[in-house]
């Protein structure tokens, strides 16, 4: 068909659209807090620190998951693993909101948000070992980057967007409620109207053997654990930020409307960003993508974006100008999800597994840092240790060296 051509061309493989779609909407639904829950719990009582613990457990869960996430979807298949991942979300959301956030019980809270920490890793980790088994190595590039693309886009630009629009219409409390009808939405496009098929290993054996590959590929192959580390890195700041930049932001006459519009730009820029690495490192090298675009490329974007209210005099223009350039670079490490892959032939979803693991982890290392260092460092000396984390990601990933050859996947049928 004319229509699966064209997606095919674009780099979304075609018999996954409609799971692309679905993560989309989970995504939103997912992040309408991401940019506002911080300053709100903190004016509410709250510490910067106790919020920073509650990110941290929330991140700790989310790591948990995102190791699961891969091993789980190659023995029981991603279909499960997504509904489980379903269901944790809407238990979590609903207990933080009706026992914590609306009686401001912190102990509730770091219960159920913890809880909601395993659902989204299950649900779009888990997809994106769907996309590395049914897409062809020569699309894989750009497939990978579409999938950042609508999961970046759905977490930190339509959640941020949406959330910006809807408090000032619902308040904070029902704008999160709000959330579990988006995820709903879109797992009905990811698991219902997305028909393509995935075959898992029938024994007990091999799903045990599976889940043992998760822990043991590291010895099998040293490269997967550096690329591991390295997606730690790529967004330990993405979660660090919110934690402490609303507050930095608003001493330099920023409010929290055009804070969260400043985080829905940065991260309009790199979705587009992420489609546009993906082609350049199919192109270029994934490895030198990684190493230049992203790491050098961010370490200089996160000086600037912090320094930018200091250096133009608290300009909006000028602090959104230097947010767009960290969102773009921070597109550099989109072939990271290819790479690390395709350096096994096999046990594909243990090599995600890693990877996965390093896409939560920042989740809980971002806010770690900040709890553990502002406090000592100030937010100015915190900056400097994400930029300088974006440098050490640089040079691992120079000893990620590139598969002479790898073999090229068939292209699978609907």
């Amino acid at each position: 068909m004319a229509q699966d051509n064209l997606s095919n061309k674009l780099g979304i493989p075609s018999n996954l659209a409609w799971g692309y779609l679905g993560i989309l909407i989970f995504m939103m639904g997912d992040g309408v807090e991401q940019g506002w829950l911080s300053p709100y719990l903190i004016e509410h009582g709250m510490t910067v620190e106790q919020s920073a613990s509650l990110f941290t457990v929330y991140g700790i869960t989310i790591a948990i998951s995102s190791w699961f996430s891969g091993v789980l979807a190659e023995s029981y298949g991603p279909r499960k693993s997504m509904v489980m991942g379903l269901l944790l979300y809407i238990i979590g959301t609903i207990g933080f909101i009706s026992m914590g956030m609306a009686k401001l019980d912190y102990n509730a809270m770091l219960l159920f948000y913890a809880i909601r920490g395993f659902g989204y890793p299950l649900f779009a980790y888990s997809f994106m070992v769907w996309i590395n088994y049914r897409t062809p190595n020569n699309m894989l590039g750009r497939a990978v980057g579409w999938f950042w693309f609508v999961f970046t886009g759905g977490l930190n630009v339509l959640g941020a967007y949406y959330s910006s629009w809807a408090l000032e219409r619902y308040g904070y409390e029902n704008t999160l409620w709000s959330s579990i009808l988006w995820v709903l939405i879109g797992a009905f496009f990811a698991l219902v109207l997305n028909r393509d098929k995935f075959e898992t290993k029938a024994s007990k054996e091999s799903k045990v053997k599976e889940l043992v590959n998760g822990l043991t590929i590291v010895n099998k192959e040293p490269k997967v654990l550096i690329g591991g580390i390295v997606r730690v890195i790529n967004t330990t700041a993405q979660f660090a930020f919110p934690v402490f930049l609303p507050l930095y932001m608003a001493e330099h006459g920023f409010d929290t409307k055009e804070w969260l519009q400043i985080w829905g730009t940065i991260f309009t820029s790199n979705i587009a960003f992420n489609l546009i690495f993906g082609f350049v490192g199919d192109r270029l090298g994934w490895q030198n993508t990684i190493m230049w675009f992203g790491g050098v490329g961010c370490a200089i974007s996160t000086v600037l974006f912090y320094y930018s209210p200091i250096w133009f005099d608290g300009s909006y223009w000028a602090v959104m100008a230097a947010g767009i350039a960290w969102g773009a670079l921070l597109a550099g490490y989109v072939p990271l999800s290819a790479l690390v892959p395709s350096l096994v032939k096999e046990n594909k979803g243990a090599a995600m597994a890693i990877l996965n693991l390093g896409a939560g982890l920042p989740v809980f290392v971002g806010p770690a840092i900040v709890g553990l260092l502002i406090g000592s460092i100030g937010s100015e000396g915190v900056i400097w240790v994400l930029a300088g984390l974006y440098i050490i990601s640089a040079i691992l990933t120079k000893f990620i060296s590139i598969p002479k050859q790898v073999e090229e996947l068939p292209v699978l049928e609907n």
